[in-house]
């Protein structure tokens, strides 16, 4: 049975931007472990072809992935979904702390809207820990096997003043998603 270290507790997280192959492993573990383990989803469902136009969040406890999430990016509006975590580390200040992350790089990359889609039990969680709001007018979407049909939730961010638009200086697009005020080891040193 797997339990969450008492001596180290959340100050050990660590929540990163996927950026490489073995974290990309990482983050499907999760999502296997929550969904089709825990859920009992298919690997269809659980990995839909949309994870290679998206950016992926993890986060690690010791070093261990224990959660996930997915990005997607639309016009004007970006879309947090496959949240997971694996059972021992979930909690109210372990998504928050995932989440503020997410909001931070959704709003520095100018978006002020971020949208989920959940099951009513899952919508209190993002209401009440997370901020969102229940969209209204839209038709909650039932999927196969999953008993509860989805709703749509709104979290309206704060577009930061050193959000990344076209005025930004070419170097910034240049380098590692997330790490934009970091040079890359390919820039010229003056």
């Amino acid at each position: 049975m797997e339990s969450r270290p008492k001596a180290h507790g959340i100050n050990d997280l660590r929540v990163e931007i996927v950026t490489t192959q073995e974290q990309m492993l990482h983050t499907l573990a999760v999502r296997a472990i929550c969904f089709m383990e825990e859920h009992g989803y298919s690997a269809y469902q659980t990995f839909d072809g949309n994870d290679f136009q998206a950016t992926h969040i993890n986060v690690y406890a010791n070093g261990e992935p224990v959660g996930s999430a997915r990005l997607r990016w639309f016009r004007d509006f970006a879309k947090m979904e496959r949240t997971s975590f694996r059972k021992a580390w979930r909690g109210g200040e372990i998504l928050r702390r995932c989440s503020d992350f997410v909001f931070d790089h959704v709003a520095r990359k100018g978006y002020d809207r971020l949208i989920t889609h959940a099951q009513p039990g899952y919508a209190r969680v993002w209401r009440r820990y997370l901020g969102f709001e229940l969209v209204d007018g839209k038709e909650p979407l039932l999927f196969d096997g999953h008993g509860e049909p989805y709703v749509e939730l709104v979290k309206h961010l704060d577009v930061p003043s050193n959000a990344i638009t076209t005025d930004a200086p070419m170097s910034t697009l240049f380098r590692i998603e997330g790490q934009w005020d970091e040079p890359s080891q390919f820039e010229a040193r003056s």
